[in-house]
């Protein structure tokens, strides 16, 4: 029988839980204000609860997974934890020792690392017979080389403050690059691979022969790719900038998360769905976002080909990444010179599988980059990277048939 995983994934304002590997979920937004509570549970409506503290959301969710859930039976609960740093490059048990260092990550990922503790200290007191284990967004690039993770600033700041690139979204890019070296009935550690997670967070990984060799973002969630609110890569100098003429840091970090990205360039909306149906309308802002998103991911899939010697795959994961034809065309539009070539058929469908046939390819011939969308599961990830570890195995979670 198989067994009951709990997955918990809290964030600064929300507490997401999933039961793996039945698939009962729910999920509290707006923590602190009038909550938001949603999910797939027999009889429950979306509705508003009174719940400020995670504590009191996780035995409010509890509470509602009794229904289809004795809590006596979950074995294990896998966290989900933004940021390991350098400390934690692999799933790991929790205990006091491994929540304090957690604890003092928090400086790397303020936004996420302390709610994630709230998120354990309250799965803690309500599941205290359960195993729980932590899965760190940064943990599948722990294989970043030097020349990839470390920025052009004096050393001591990588040694001394751990400054550096450590990259995250690494149970999706882990879970679709093993999904995609099955569908190619090859051997992930044969293969490169171009993994692009794409939803109001956004990011690309380099997967090289099983390893992540590079990475956009960087020493938090705001590098690389444009995102929902969030900028992405962007000149130093324009934030020395608007410093020097009287922003300050409270003001620069509320422009960079929360008022920039697909919601900056079109004035529209950080919903990829809104901002395409303007640009359908005609709103230049919107096109112009579009065109911003694309090209980022356009030159993303150049670099990493490059970086690699060679492309054998593009995944495409994430709610765009898995439900927008047109960025997926965009975005690989002009990479013909790679193999690359999408079957518009397929692609408008959102097809497992969207590159176009080669008829001129011989047998023998060199392999044309395959093009997938393959809809992620971090849950899943998390989920068995928590039964690895309460199995005494210290990183071998896979994508089981």
């Amino acid at each position: 029988m198989p067994r009951t995983v709990l997955v918990v994934n809290a964030g600064s304002s929300s507490l997401k839980v999933k039961v793996v590997p039945r698939g009962h979920a729910v999920t509290v937004e707006r923590l602190g204000a009038d909550s938001r509570v949603r999910g797939n549970l027999p009889g429950l409506s979306a509705h508003e609860a009174s719940l400020e503290r995670h504590d009191e959301a996780f035995r409010y969710v509890l509470d509602l997974l009794r229904e289809v859930l004795d809590p006596e039976d979950v074995e294990a609960v896998g966290h989900r934890v933004v940021h390991g740093g350098e400390a934690y490059t692999a799933p790991v048990r929790i205990d006091d020792d491994v929540l304090e260092t957690i604890e003092g990550l928090a400086a790397l990922a303020p936004l996420h690392n302390p709610a994630n503790v709230a998120g354990i200290r309250a799965a803690q007191a309500h599941l205290p017979g359960a195993t729980h284990v932590a899965v760190f967004d940064t943990a599948f690039h722990a294989t970043l080389p030097p020349r990839a993770f470390l920025f052009g600033l004096p050393h001591e700041l990588y040694t001394q403050d751990g400054i550096r690139r450590y990259g995250f979204h690494g149970p999706s890019h882990d879970y679709v690059s093993r999904l995609a070296a099955r569908e190619l009935g090859v051997p992930r550690d044969d293969l490169r691979i171009v993994s692009l997670h794409l939803g109001n967070g956004a990011s690309a990984t380099a997967v090289d022969r099983g390893e992540s060799v590079d990475t956009t973002m960087g020493l938090t969630p705001l590098d690389g790719l444009l995102m929902g609110t969030r900028a992405g890569s962007i000149d130093p100098g324009v934030l020395l900038h608007l410093l020097r003429n009287g922003m300050d840091v409270d003001e620069l970090d509320d422009l960079l998360n929360k008022r920039s990205g697909l919601l900056g360039v079109s004035g529209v909306s950080n919903d990829m769905r809104d901002v395409r149906n303007a640009a359908d309308g005609g709103h230049r802002g919107a096109r112009r976002a579009l065109a911003v998103f694309a090209y980022r991911i356009r030159k993303t899939i150049g670099a990493y080909a490059a970086a690699m010697g060679g492309l054998d795959a593009v995944v495409f994961t994430g709610g765009i990444g898995e439900n927008d034809a047109s960025i997926r065309a965009e975005s690989l539009a002009g990479l013909e010179f790679l193999g690359l070539r999408i079957d518009p058929q397929a692609n408008a469908v959102n097809a497992r599988r969207i590159d176009a046939a080669d008829e001129s390819e011989g047998r023998d011939g060199p392999r044309k980059p395959a093009i997938f969308v393959i809809p992620t599961d971090e849950e899943r990830m998390i989920a068995e990277s928590a039964e690895a570890v309460l199995d005494g195995r210290r990183s071998e979670a896979g994508v089981s048939p």
